[in-house]
């Protein structure tokens, strides 16, 4: 039965819709249809507890082998298959589980400087209505008692940003040619050049991909008042009740109080200095480590002047 030859493993916030939208365009490749179908991310049957909306994202998990098999049933033949769960970096038992299953996959790796990753993180859950807290950084306090409480990863906003102690255990499961790590600012920046990158890792014709799709952009400006309190209140009871409905249900309740929460547009809000200084110390030493580890230079991440950042 086939499987995949490569994944996009990581990391959320990071660029890995954009660079699926990219690759699914490129004639040798074949992507799952399904982004992010968190097939390593357990052994079995995914969590039925957690924070707001996890149950319901658990019940998306493609966790069945002969299910996540099939999503690979419609590529061309000779096509190399991947897949993109950006959540597999995080977890050292996910890297166990993809070698145990795919020894000679590949992994692509993309990487942004942690505080901004963990800042647009906090902003998509504070967007999309679940996130409870106002403040980011009250928000990053609350993760070791959100953790205790089994909520899901991508509530782990400094957890899964320290690449160093995950990078490394990866290093120990896979050989360092099995890995591309990019950074997010490449993607960004010289977007042909990074495609080609990853089409020669991956083995295929450089030169065909040009450009990255504009995907997963949204302009909402979500501002903390009464109205939008109690849109969000509602959207977090959804969130912890909703899998007890069907999907179709869930989205129809969802959509008109998402469009009355994301009537404003504006510039999405960035991490400010004093955030950036607040959160540093966290991430100093895993700074040092992946460094060690890559024998890359992050340096620019420990910067507090965001102009100074590559991210």
């Amino acid at each position: 039965m086939p499987l995949p030859d490569f994944l996009i493993a990581g990391v959320p916030k990071a660029g890995t819709t954009a660079l699926h939208a990219a690759l699914v365009r490129h004639p040798e490749l074949y992507l799952s249809a399904v982004k992010e179908p968190k097939f390593f991310l357990t052994d079995g049957r995914p969590p039925t507890t957690g924070g707001p909306g996890d149950v319901q994202t658990y019940q998306e998990h493609v966790w069945r082998r002969a299910e996540y098999e099939a999503l690979f049933d419609p590529a061309p033949p000779a096509a190399l298959l991947g897949e993109a769960t950006p959540f597999y970096l995080y977890d050292n038992a996910t890297h166990d589980r993809i070698r145990a299953l795919l020894p000679d996959v590949r992994l692509v790796v993309l990487l942004r400087d942690p505080v901004d990753r963990a800042h647009s993180n906090w902003t998509h859950l504070w967007n999309a209505g679940l996130e409870p807290e106002a403040d980011f950084l009250t928000a990053c306090r609350a993760e070791e008692q959100r953790k205790a409480a089994g909520w899901a990863d991508f509530w782990h906003y400094l957890g899964l940003g320290l690449y160093g102690r995950q990078i490394q255990h990866l290093f120990k499961v896979f050989p360092r040619e099995q890995v591309l790590l990019l950074r997010y600012r490449e993607l960004k920046d010289a977007p042909a050049a990074t495609l080609d990158r990853v089409c020669e890792f991956l083995g295929v014709s450089t030169g065909v991909l040009q450009a990255i799709p504009k995907e997963n952009v949204n302009r909402h400006v979500v501002e903390d008042n009464a109205v939008n309190g109690v849109l969000r209140g509602l959207l977090r009871a959804g969130g912890n009740v909703g899998h007890r409905f069907p999907r179709p249900l869930r989205l129809a309740a969802r959509g008109p109080l998402l469009t009355l929460l994301h009537r404003k547009r504006g510039a999405r809000p960035v991490t400010t200095p004093a955030e950036r200084a607040a959160l540093l110390p966290h991430f100093a030493d895993d700074i040092a480590l992946l460094q060690d580890v890559t024998g890359e230079s992050y340096d620019d991440w420990l910067s507090v002047d965001r102009h100074a950042r590559a991210s």
